[in-house]
């Protein structure tokens, strides 16, 4: 009960002139950015991050969020019409939404897979609302070797998650943490990997690093490709929209499913991306005619685009409350969170509740004014498609170079921004993962200072990470996942060797 009232508060915070305003201003810019080539839900709230440090903390998240729902709306567009993911997560989406508008049927397959994200994305917020103060107050008894194994089981989680390259997520982490210790310690004063350069005695801040992999790597990458649009047209009416909402029914089971998966890939670091696949693969393992999945069917749209949003709502829901964001733009949201004076964790829902409360209102609004942005606008942005990439790559490089430079107002940010689009291009051919790297960037000071703490408390020594259950738990389950792709190793190598044996 108490949760509604404070919901309702959030409703007031919201639903203030500016705020809504700024909700409006996001979605529209997160659906533009969703429809561009190169760039995406983490890269476009890194590269507009600068512009909201002038705004109030709330309307600031606000408008981000919304940036963020509008482009995982968007990425359907690209995906059903050109066949061209807008996000990763939308990849699935290309499986069955491209063969739809191949028959003509492209109204109905953006309408189904934007009513399937608005449903994915409801479920989620549903999941924040509730378990995210409960979360947060079990988190207020957590000390610093809590805190640590915490972030432990964040970073192993990737690592078990990678089942194909597990080796890439640990350097990609490593490479994160490596820039995280840059600058003075603040524990012992001394300087680290600054090389006499006075420049890097503050560090390397996140927002240029994240500009750089996400913004210009990625435009890099699509400059290599060379693009090309040719797509279907469509045209959403009230007919069509109400003819596919009767349809959707049907696969009221697939929504539960790919609610409930995107929900838990969301909450571990598995992502929206891994939650689309997934979605999809359940979707068509219990279809009744998995055949015909990839030729054009409703199904296969609706899933994936629902467990990528609920995947992708429900990663601020360890942000929120902890502290440990469960996606790339969970990270930058966290980031800029920090850089605006608050601190995500479980104290947040004590201390800054109009914020707190009034971020949940505006997902709610933001989904359900998204919902019909897309339905009202596909045509207009589907055009935007049209613009030739050698006019839309200079201005994405020069707005990349504008939020390098609002951070500290220092031209060495502009050459940090540059070297790591390099990095980001890099390690994008070489098909390194960006998120572990992201993550350890901002959370990596934060690992090191719960350490730090919890070795010179009164137990101080690794064995005060089991000094109590839940940390021991916690610390447990993260060195499984950790070395799981061992183990799987280990199981596969002993399978083949009973196999040979049989054979023999």
């Amino acid at each position: 009960m108490e949760n509604l009232e404070l919901l309702l508060q959030g409703f007031s915070v919201a639903l203030s002139p500016f705020n809504w305003l700024m909700m409006a201003v996001g979605l529209v810019l997160g659906i533009l950015i969703g429809v561009l080539p190169g760039l995406g839900g983490p890269n476009g709230v890194a590269i507009l991050l600068p512009l909201t440090f002038t705004m109030p903390p709330t309307s600031a998240i606000i408008m981000l969020s919304c940036i963020y729902w509008g482009s995982l709306f968007a990425g359907a567009i690209t995906s059903i019409l050109f066949n061209i993911p807008g996000e990763t997560s939308a990849v699935a989406t290309t499986f069955d939404g491209y063969p739809l508008a191949q028959k003509g049927r492209a109204g109905e397959a953006l309408t189904a897979s934007f009513t399937g994200s608005f449903i994915g994305a409801f479920v989620g917020v549903l999941l924040i609302t509730f378990l995210a103060p409960l979360v947060s107050r079990f988190a207020l008894k957590f000390g610093p070797p809590e805190f640590f194994a915490v972030f432990l089981l964040t970073f192993c989680s990737f690592v078990g998650a990678d089942t194909k390259a597990p080796s890439k997520t640990i350097i990609s982490m490593m490479l994160g943490f490596g820039l995280s210790a840059i600058g003075m310690d603040t524990v012992s004063g001394q300087l680290r990997l600054t090389f006499g350069l006075s420049e890097l005695l503050r560090g390397v801040d996140f927002l240029v690093v994240v500009i750089g992999l996400f913004g210009l790597g990625e435009i890099l990458v699509t400059m290599e490709e060379g693009l090309a649009f040719e797509g279907k047209t469509a045209k959403i009416n009230a007919k069509v929209v109400w003819q596919t909402w009767k349809q959707l029914p049907r696969y009221w089971l697939t929504l539960i499913r790919s609610s409930v998966i995107g929900c838990w890939m969301g909450i571990t670091p598995g992502g929206a991306t891994a939650a689309s696949f997934m979605g999809y693969g359940i979707a068509k393992r219990f279809a009744k005619n998995p055949d015909d999945f990839g030729k054009g069917q409703l199904e296969g749209v609706v899933a994936p685009e629902t467990a990528a949003h609920a995947a992708g709502t429900a990663a601020l829901l360890p942000m929120l409350s902890l502290g440990i964001p469960g996606s790339a733009t969970a990270a930058v949201l966290l980031g800029g969170l920090m850089i605006w004076g608050l601190q995500p964790g479980p104290l947040l829902f004590v201390e800054q509740k109009d914020f707190v409360w009034g971020l949940i209102a505006s997902m709610y609004l933001g989904n359900i004014v998204g919902l019909f942005v897309v339905l009202s606008t596909v045509p207009l942005f589907a055009a935007i498609l049209r613009i030739p990439f050698s006019i839309i790559a200079p201005v994405i490089i020069v707005v990349c170079t504008i939020g390098a430079v609002s951070v500290h107002g220092a031209m060495m940010d502009v050459w940090f921004m540059a070297l790591f689009g390099v990095i980001g291009y890099i390690l994008k051919k070489l098909d390194y993962p960006l998120a572990p790297l992201v993550l350890a960037v901002v959370l990596g000071d934060k690992m090191e200072s719960a350490f730090r703490q919890s070795m010179i408390g009164p137990k101080g020594g690794l064995a005060i990470f089991w000094s109590n259950p839940l940390v021991g738990t916690i610390t447990t389950v993260a060195l499984v996942l950790l070395f799981w792709p061992v183990i799987g190793f280990v199981r596969r190598q002993f399978a083949r060797a009973e196999a040979r044996t049989a054979n023999a």
